[in-house]
């Protein structure tokens, strides 16, 4: 890469939920007198704590982490608003002589970092389906509200009968947290000023990954994830939303189903079920953005440790 020797670097660090980011991440932080950028979007808010495996003050083992805690629940948080953030968090580490480690695995938000966010994503056949469901009830002039309330430039552009718009609109919204608007109007953030290495992480085995994801679920619940969320709908601002489904941190995977189940919808089973397979589900949009990361490095951290250790030493100069 022309000129990377002279720019400063970043180590981009991908993979699926509960594949062994955090651990990594916060040894290598040790290892190369660096600190660490989160990347994902549900650790940006504060008070979900267990049920996004938030690392634990003990766990991070005096390794600054950005980027955590930085929203509160009902309040709405972009992934351009990220890329701004990180850009400075980036720039202030270097700053210091420390490198930025990104750790994460929210693909729109490294997009939006390493990119830019002029690409919109693609069509997802459960949403919309979710959406002509509630518009079947509701009419397409409520969701039109709803619009309204999420991306106002949207809504004032589409009419409140155009019903195809306003699912698009919604969908890419609950899909990203970002107004389509703001992605219609986003460009790349000409990181050429930096020299990325990307590794992904991630077990070789599916079922390996799969395993995982069911214990540290289980993990979970023994420590509070069920009060974690008791409290949360405590909240007044929570109380008093209409729609706390719809927000984007209540989305988030795990959340959702305690929340239906806190409802009385579903019982104890049901909900552990249900949030078990909607971390898979997690997990496999996770791995379809990883595919398209073709210049990024992959290993299995419980396998190719030496290994991975190595790579990043050489790109470092450390090795």
């Amino acid at each position: 890469m022309a000129g990377g020797l002279n720019r400063p670097r970043l180590v981009a660090l991908m993979g699926p939920t509960a594949s062994g980011k955090t651990a990594t991440g916060i040894a290598w932080a040790h290892r190369h007198h660096a600190e660490i950028v989160s990347v994902d979007s549900a650790l940006v808010y504060r008070h979900l704590d267990i049920g996004s495996a938030k690392p634990t003050l003990d766990e991070r083992d005096g390794i600054p982490h950005h980027l955590i805690d930085v929203r509160e629940p009902w309040q709405p948080y972009s992934a351009a608003e990220f890329a701004a953030q990180a850009q400075t968090a980036i720039a202030d580490i270097l700053a210091r002589g420390k490198l930025p480690i990104l750790v994460g695995g929210t693909g729109l938000y490294f997009q939006a970092l390493l990119q830019g966010l002029g690409s919109m994503p693609a069509a997802d056949a459960q949403v919309r389906a979710r959406l002509n469901e509630r518009a079947a009830v509701e009419g397409w002039a409520a969701l039109h509200a709803e619009l309204a309330r999420v991306d106002p430039a949207a809504a004032q552009r589409i009419h409140a009968t155009d019903a195809q718009r306003i699912q698009r609109a919604l969908e890419v919204y609950e899909l990203t947290g970002t107004a389509i608007s703001e992605l219609q109007q986003s460009g790349p953030l000409r990181n050429r000023a930096y020299h990325v290495l990307k590794v992904i992480v991630a077990p070789h085995e599916r079922a390996v990954l799969h395993q995982r994801i069911a214990e540290r679920f289980d993990a979970m619940l023994a420590a509070g994830f069920l009060d974690e969320v008791r409290a949360l709908r405590a909240i007044p601002e929570l109380q008093s939303h209409p729609q706390p489904l719809d927000l984007p941190a209540i989305r988030a995977v795990g959340y959702r189903q305690a929340w239906i189940h806190l409802d009385g919808e579903t019982s104890f089973e049901q909900f552990r079920e249900q949030g078990i397979a909607a971390t898979r589900q997690l997990a496999k949009r996770q791995f379809t953005w990883l595919r398209s990361q073709i210049d990024a490095l992959r290993f299995d951290p419980q396998v190719d440790g030496a290994q991975l250790h190595s790579v990043v030493g050489r790109f470092l100069g450390t090795a």
